[in-house]
């Protein structure tokens, strides 16, 4: 029987879990917390400990799957390494559509001329003495490349990358290997976004392998997509944002395996995000628009997700304005007080204990920073003396020394190169005893200190942390059925096109989910039940069931789906391709190498199809398929211009895919 080992790592957990294939037998599971600064040993706490569960032994494994959040988190908090974007043929207003300049964040652009026309020919020369002199100017961890219609012609991409290569020695995104559709900035946004994981992305694969090989596990490993397939950890590397929602997308088909469910909505709780998609006839749905994270819409093929920054860690926010006061969630996540205890329980509990002796409550009380270690290059002098006070976990209060350095804070934790402490929907869970796991002391101490604080009616917000604790849980709740909601609409073809968010806090809905009766009576449900996944879900999901009216299904594994999703995979590559018309008798194939011309259109067709079997066929054995099914689509487009049928162009796709390949067989 073979083996497979699936391993998903969180911005919290990371989870393994080990499946007989031939019979679904689930045989071992097991959950670590996820260890940021050495991605390792969470990897390798999660995958010893369900070897040990299941009484297999490493090398009777057969293949490894790994799905992330990380990528996925990266976006939500707009976290990732500095790059450069290298923006060849555009104006300078290119770079505020489609969320472009936002995406950047102040990361330097190297506008240089170049780019290409729509047919595939060269608009203005590449200006490679240009490119060359920019590099010299900036210092950043990888490069983003979008050239004008490189799609069309990928020329001029190409020999910017072999310079940045040569010149810099690091990574280069290319846009057109990322997308074949147009829309030059959108493919622009994407490459950036790329090239932001790649380093995080690196990280997380070298740990893999590394544990992989000191424990003698020989199996491939592959990576889960965002669209729910498989490709290698080789792949995965070049182009690591494909594995934007990865997680939630291992999460889905973990979801279907599990319950046999056809038609429902799948959340997911993280500690950093909710992931919400829907499955219909028991397939999850992929969105044509490309997949939206954080705010950005990319150009990557994925599952059709809805992720919200609120998770069990998701940062507690105090609403001070109004008297109504209360709490909001997220997105940006913090380490839960109660977590960083667990390591540095003498230091956490020594500030808390100072702060509740006080007469009355700091702003920075109950919150602490601690360094990442990671990289950090192109900092600013007040975020590099910021970044040099924190050596160490300490409270916040003693690393800011002016209201001033707040900004750099906020820089440096963008970058990932601190990470915050403070009081989270976890915290508030140990105060309940609805959690366990850490240590419930301190969070306790911490929310002591919240319920302290002032209110905009300048009273305190609660008498004491269980108080305040519940309130929290209670705006998780709230928050939750709210996204739910809002993806129930977006899904309902009778509200196509509406404000789906304003729907979902209408005041008439909120009635009829409250079952209102009065002079009207409303009445409102959710029409489909919900898969409730995630290692909180048995705790927090139950309430939102009850308010939204809905079936609450938790399956067993609930809280390991992740893991059990990425071994339940085949791989799939798609390659698409154009074929235009330049005028009567001229057809042009756009192939992966450059435009090629003919006088006949059958030829024009049939080498672009040639070219994207080959290309799907090759990638999918590099991703790592051991038998390669094909198929393919033509989609032609025609004008009838003086009652004659005209050929305007044909967009072709080929799709490869297959089972992974396998190191060995157990009888």
């Amino acid at each position: 029987m073979a083996i497979f080992l699936g391993v998903d790592t969180g911005g919290t957990y990371t989870d393994a879990a080990l499946l007989e294939a031939q019979t679904d037998r689930i045989l071992g599971t097991a959950k670590s917390l996820t260890t940021r600064h050495d991605l390792s040993l969470g990897i390798g706490r999660a995958v010893d400990a369900a070897l040990q569960d299941a009484g297999v032994m490493p090398a009777d494994v057969a293949m490894v799957s790994l799905s992330t959040t990380l990528a996925t988190n990266a976006l939500v908090e707009g976290q990732g390494g500095r790059v450069a974007l290298v923006f060849i043929g555009f104006d300078e207003g290119d770079l505020e559509r489609g969320g472009l300049a936002e995406a950047l964040g102040g990361d330097p652009v190297l506008r240089i001329a170049g780019g290409h026309t729509h047919a595939g020919a060269e608009a203005a020369p590449l200006d490679l003495p240009a490119l060359r002199t920019a590099l010299a100017t900036h210092s950043v961890m990888g490069y983003a490349v979008a050239a004008h219609f490189a799609t069309r012609n990928p020329a001029h991409e190409l020999a910017t990358r072999d310079m940045i290569r040569q010149i810099t020695g690091r990574p280069v995104t290319c846009s057109h290997e990322l997308s074949a559709n147009l829309n030059g900035p959108k493919r622009a946004l994407t490459a950036v976004l790329n090239a932001r994981l790649i380093g995080m992305i690196d990280r997380l694969i070298t740990a893999c392998e590394g544990h992989m090989a000191r424990v003698g596990i020989t199996a491939p490993l592959m990576v889960v997509r965002g669209d729910g397939a498989l490709i290698s950890a080789a792949m995965v590397r070049e182009r690591p944002i494909e594995t934007i929602l990865s997680g939630p997308a291992a999460s889905i088909v973990g979801a279907r395996w599990l319950t046999g469910v056809g038609d429902a909505l799948v959340a997911d709780i993280g500690g950093t995000t909710t992931d919400i998609a829907m499955l219909r006839n028991g397939l999850p749905e992929i969105d044509p628009l490309g997949a939206r994270v954080g705010g950005f819409r990319t150009m990557v093929e994925a599952v059709a997700m809805r992720t919200s920054g609120l998770g069990g860690d998701s940062e507690a926010h105090l609403i001070t304005e109004g008297l109504e006061g209360g709490f909001t969630l997220g997105p940006r996540r913090l380490i839960p007080v109660a977590l960083l205890a667990v390591d540095h329980g003498a230091m956490v509990h020594d500030a808390l204990d100072r702060a509740l002796r006080g007469t009355a409550v700091g702003e920075y009380d109950g919150r602490f920073v601690l360094p990442t270690r990671f990289e950090a290059e192109g900092l600013s002098p007040r975020e590099a003396t910021l970044l040099a006070r924190v050596t160490a976990p300490i409270p916040l209060g003693q690393a800011l020394t002016s209201r001033l350095e707040v900004a750099a804070l906020d820089r440096l934790v963008a970058r990932g190169l601190v990470m915050l402490s403070g009081i989270t929907p976890s915290d508030a869970s140990h105060v309940l005893g609805g959690l366990t796991d850490w240590d419930g002391t301190a969070a306790e101490k911490a929310l002591t200190l919240l319920a302290r604080r002032r209110g905009g009616n300048g009273m305190q917000i609660a008498p004491d942390a269980k108080t305040v604790a519940q309130a929290i849980i209670d705006q998780l709740t709230a928050q939750t059925a709210t996204h739910l909601l809002e993806a129930a609409f977006a899904e309902d073809p009778r509200f196509d096109g509406d404000d789906t968010a304003a729907l979902a806090r209408h005041s008439l809905l909120r009635a009829g989910l409250e079952q209102h009766r009065g002079a009207i009576e409303i009445s409102a449900r959710l029409g489909v039940p919900v898969v409730g996944l995630g290692a909180s879900a048995p705790y927090y999901y139950g309430a939102v069931g009850k308010r939204l009216g809905a079936k609450m299904i938790l399956p067993e594994h609930a809280g390991v789906a992740n893991a059990i999703g990425a071994v339940v995979g085949q791989i799939s590559q798609r390659t698409t391709g154009l074929v235009t018309s330049a005028g009567e008798g001229q057809f042009i194939a756009h192939l992966p190498s450059g435009p090629k011309y003919f006088d006949n259109q059958t030829a024009a067709m049939a080498a672009m199809q040639d070219a994207l079997i080959t290309e799907a066929t090759n990638r999918a054995r590099a991703a790592g398929a051991h038998e390669v099914t094909l198929t393919t689509t033509q989609d032609l487009q025609k004008a009838t211009v003086e009652g004659r049928a005209m050929f305007v162009e044909a967009t072709l796709t080929a799709t490869a895919s297959g089972r992974p390949q396998i190191t060995r067989t157990m009888s």
